[in-house]
């Protein structure tokens, strides 16, 4: 039994090494689309903008909390030069759309309809989120939603937008 345990803990380990490999590295080019398949800008054709790449699902419960959040910082940053993206990654877009007609998002929603671009970004947990500079370059990973985190998420987003390159 502890040998299982102690597996575990190294699987966890090397999961969360392989996400902390991509701070500070350019951000991977994912092949996004919208919801019903037509291709979005690739996110290196959005340098100049902080983007901040959110991957959820339907059936995530945190992923609706943090939704207001995520319209929050829209409303308040969007025209400093956030951009943000709600990448969605259920298999059937009925199931995505069925959140959002519940939940509004006032930010951008993509698919990533063959889960390479969540594979790049060795997206674990749900939602898991990722913040990137003008330049392009991974800056920030934050796993799971809880509403006591926003403030660290909120100085993370003035910082990078604060900070020309």
């Amino acid at each position: 039994m502890q040998r299982v345990a102690w597996l575990f803990c190294f699987a966890i380990a090397a999961t969360t090494a392989a996400a902390v490999q991509l701070v500070n590295k350019p951000s991977p080019a994912c092949a996004l689309t919208t919801l019903d398949g037509q291709p979005v800008k690739s996110l290196q054709a959005l340098k100049g903008e902080v983007i901040y790449l959110d991957f959820w699902a339907s059936w995530c419960p945190p992923c609706v909390q943090s939704f207001p959040f995520l319209n929050q910082l829209h409303r308040e940053f969007g025209e400093q030069g956030l951009r943000i993206i709600g990448v969605n990654l259920d298999e059937k877009t009925a199931d995505a759309n069925a959140f959002l007609n519940k939940h509004d998002a006032q930010f951008a929603i993509a698919a990533d309809p063959t889960k390479q671009c969540a594979k790049d970004f060795d997206v674990i947990a749900m939602p898991s989120s990722y913040l990137i500079d003008r330049e392009g370059v991974v800056r920030y990973i934050h796993r799971g939603f809880r509403p006591g985190e926003t403030d660290k998420l909120r100085m993370v987003v003035e910082q990078l937008l604060h900070h020309q390159p």
